[in-house]
């Protein structure tokens, strides 16, 4: 068989891709109304953690999954965008990480507010001025982003999802060649994660921190001998050179991610469980807490701590462990917690998220 005839095989299944997806969007559209009609979440992230699940147990053929994932995510992002345009507030300003996380977990379709900090983002979500917030809280290579931890001590809003996003950054300048760089703006956090390069590799230039990295790209872009760490959708934003890809020192560099609304979903099978509470001043009072986790055979993934700034010494603690809310052992887990704590809250059960 001649390519051309290849070819027209493929015209073929295309025009029956388009077929298909129109009757999808078709199909979505209608449950958007039924939604709208009964006032329920437009976005239902288990449910598409689990159609996801579903096509991966059934991909049989040389198409990789994590293809697979990328074409169907875009898929279900189209889809629900045809629905209703969700607004979504995130860390700012526009080409941060935080910009990245809530596109990855929304789609290029939604109405993004940036907002300037960690707070304002959960005043939008609070006032109903968006329908969810993005807030980065964790770096794998720099720990806890602490202010969005005690955000949740202040409000009732949860988590509804969260989302890893692999950090590579890059120096971006109007120039091309490193040897005229004399300036660098980034993030504290993002200058942190690229130390060692910038020591080997600019040893001359001067560090300025600034707010955000798309804020550094703001800058390199004004001054020809400057330069910012930052991403590449900065870099097409402000129109820079890549002068040098991935100089994160750790290329296993990764932030995690929350999206925050009023409600936390139902089971997906797959799901995480986050809290907070402050314990009883006792002794082993930090042992009784982990004990109905350990009878009920539950995996502790995460345990933080934070002053609960009502007195010395006094601790909230945060904890994310495997499981929902809405399941038997976690019930009876958090039922024996209770016992051990002056204050316990449920942040929030959502379907976990990749692992690395």
């Amino acid at each position: 068989m001649d390519i051309n005839k290849l070819r027209k095989i493929i015209d073929g299944i295309d025009d029956e891709i388009l077929r298909l997806l129109n009757g999808r969007v078709d199909i979505a559209r209608e449950i958007g109304k039924m939604k709208s009609a009964g006032k329920k979440d437009i976005w239902v992230p288990q449910r598409e953690k689990n159609i996801l699940k579903r096509l991966l147990k059934k991909n049989r053929g040389n198409l990789k999954d994590k293809d697979l994932v990328e074409i169907f995510q875009n898929i279900l992002n189209v889809s629900r965008s045809m629905q209703k345009n969700p607004g979504i507030a995130y860390l700012g300003p526009e080409a941060t990480f935080t910009h990245l996380a809530a596109i990855k977990s929304f789609g290029k379709n939604c109405n993004f507010i940036p907002v300037k900090t960690i707070s304002d983002v959960f005043c939008e979500v609070s006032k109903g001025r968006v329908d969810y917030g993005v807030v980065p809280v964790e770096n794998s290579t720099e720990g806890v982003v602490s202010y969005t931890l005690d955000m949740f001590v202040e409000s009732e809003l949860k988590i509804c999802s969260e989302s890893l996003l692999k950090v590579s950054h890059n120096l971006l300048s109007r120039q091309k060649d490193c040897r005229k760089i004399n300036r660098v703006y980034s993030h504290p956090q993002a200058i942190a994660q690229c130390r060692n390069w910038i020591e080997e590799n600019l040893q001359n230039a001067k560090i300025v921190e600034v707010a955000s990295t798309a804020e550094a790209a703001s800058c390199a872009g004004k001054q020809p001998e400057s330069a910012a760490i930052a991403s590449t959708l900065a870099a097409q934003l402000y129109k820079l050179n890549i002068v040098a890809a991935g100089i994160e020192d750790n290329i296993q560099n990764y932030t995690r991610f929350l999206v925050i609304g009023k409600k936390y979903g139902k089971r997906s099978g797959d799901d995480k469980t986050s809290i907070l509470f402050s314990l009883k001043d006792r002794v082993g009072a930090l042992h009784g807490m982990l004990a109905p986790f350990s009878a009920n055979r539950i995996n502790l993934t995460k345990v933080e701590s934070r002053p609960s700034k009502k007195k010395a010494w006094d601790y909230i603690f945060f904890v994310d462990f495997a499981g929902h809310v809405d399941d038997a052992n976690v019930k009876k887990a958090l039922k024996g917690l209770e016992k051990e704590c002056v204050m316990l809250e449920v942040l929030g059960s959502y379907p976990r998220s990749e692992q690395i």
